[in-house]
């Protein structure tokens, strides 16, 4: 029998207030629905349903680069068993069928592993976990010896059926065969009016299928987002998973309640963060690299030993071995530092190369531009590369030293060697080895009285 996986997502998120799909709302930088379709991906590459209701173009916009989605429209919502039934003439009559709530990213690919194992083929099997307090959830009900016998809405339940712990989390494994033959006939007579899935576990009983039920390892996996609280408190139970991860691979988080990760990170050893950093995108970071405060980094390679100082930000960039970068410098994307260069406060660069040992130290912006080896640029430098339409490049050669306040006019050169005095404004290709300075003569009025103010 091959998997299926329908996802349910077609809920109109009114608790969110917000405009876009709840779905689409982020958890560790990425959608609520990717974290699922991440995880299920991993089950064997099973055929994926996703079933849409309210804001269906953002969503299937939002996920176009899933190519191998199939979708399936409920017009109207009315409950979770006919969201299923849309599913079903997506899905090969062989198939075991695992329905999943897409409002609940953090399930873990062991829990589902552990539920598609241990369900008979032709069985049906559900995640159930036991809540302290599990007001507004389905509870189990189960009979004397145990058996589970069916779901009880709470809108629908008894008080004696409201004092059970044991809840239903909404995700079953169900050969299509059963769903086919069992949603049709799903009755809304009910507190809410609507068809519930978990009626098709009386059919079930009255049908002699067996039912298998698993619990996942923390509670946590099989929350739910309704509001922005629980976004927010989804989100801090992802970034501290993702905290352990690190710490457990050897680095070194002066504060795990303060970090974030927002996508992939690879660590060498000896890695040193301290609070209120965020890593975005695909970051990796070299033995015996040291983080400061505040600093994000995004899609950037940093080599052993660099340190990056506080308030830094620093974008799909490559950060050499030995580099020292802030505090509050920007390294924008484009960027590449060789081994044991120095970018400091207040310096900005954009689609440069930095040779080694090379050192722009203050108050700089640089921009395409490729700088030797051992240079040295003074504060207030700025490589002007916009002529209004294009953007030109700036070539400085090795050992060149650049004084303070200069502006090096693009598309330009500057040869091996050269020194450049303070406050000089280069137009022109200076040759290796030369001294270049234009600063205006100084005058000095005597007697000057300066205006009086009114």
């Amino acid at each position: 029998m091959s998997l299926s996986v329908v996802v349910l997502a077609a809920g109109q998120g009114v608790r969110m207030h917000s405009a876009l799909p709840k779905v689409l709302h982020p958890i560790g930088g990425k959608a609520i629905i990717e974290h699922i379709l991440s995880t299920v991906s991993k089950l064997n590459n099973p055929r994926i349903v996703v079933v849409y209701g309210a804001k269906g173009e953002q969503l299937q916009a939002a996920l176009a680069h899933h190519q191998h989605l199939s979708w399936a429209a409920q017009e109207q919502q009315l409950g979770t068993g006919h969201a299923a039934l849309q599913a079903l003439s997506y899905l090969a009559d062989s198939d075991r069928v695992l329905i999943l709530y897409g409002d609940v990213p953090l399930i873990s690919e062991k829990t589902l592993t552990e539920l598609l194992t241990s369900t008979p083929k032709d069985g049906i099997g559900l995640i159930t976990v036991q809540l302290e307090n599990p007001t507004g959830l389905g509870r189990i009900v189960r009979d004397s010896a145990g058996k589970l016998q069916r779901v009880v809405e709470e809108k629908d339940a008894t008080a004696e059926e409201k004092k059970l712990t044991e809840i239903n989390c909404g995700f079953f494994l169900v050969p299509k065969q059963y769903l086919q033959q069992w949603l049709p006939k799903l009755s809304s007579q009910n507190a809410q009016k609507e068809y519930y899935l978990t009626d098709i576990l009386t059919r079930a009983n009255e049908q002699g299928v067996s039912i298998t039920t698993v619990s996942p390892e923390y509670s946590w996996e099989v929350m739910g987002v309704n509001d922005k609280c629980q976004l927010a408190e989804l989100e801090r139970i992802y970034q501290w998973q993702q905290a352990k991860k690190l710490m457990q691979q050897g680095v070194m988080l002066l504060d795990p309640a303060r970090f974030d990760v927002r996508g992939n990170v690879q660590v060498g050893q000896e890695v040193v963060i301290d609070a209120n950093v965020i890593l975005s995108g695909q970051v990796s970071l070299g033995s015996s690299v040291k983080i400061g405060p505040n600093v994000m980094i995004k899609d950037t390679v940093i080599e052993e030993g660099a340190e990056i100082l506080a308030n830094s930000v620093i974008e799909n960039a490559t950060i050499g071995k030995g580099c020292v970068i802030g505090p509050f410098a920007r390294i924008r994307p484009g960027t590449v530092l060789a081994e044991k260069s120095r970018i400091g406060n207040f310096v900005e660069i954009k689609n440069a190369t930095v040779g080694t040992q090379s050192k722009i130290n203050h108050l700089s912006y640089i921009g395409d531009a490729t700088i030797g080896n051992k240079v040295n640029i003074g504060a207030g430098t700025i490589t002007c590369n916009f002529d209004g339409k294009q953007k030109h490049q700036t070539v400085i050669g090795d050992h060149v030293s650049i004084g303070s306040d200069t502006q090096l006019i693009a598309p330009v050169t500057v040869g091996e060697g050269v020194t450049i005095g303070a406050g000089t404004t280069v137009t022109k290709d200076v040759p290796a080895k030369h001294l270049i300075h234009n600063r205006v003569e100084q005058r000095i009025i005597a007697n000057w009285a300066k205006a009086e103010e009114e």
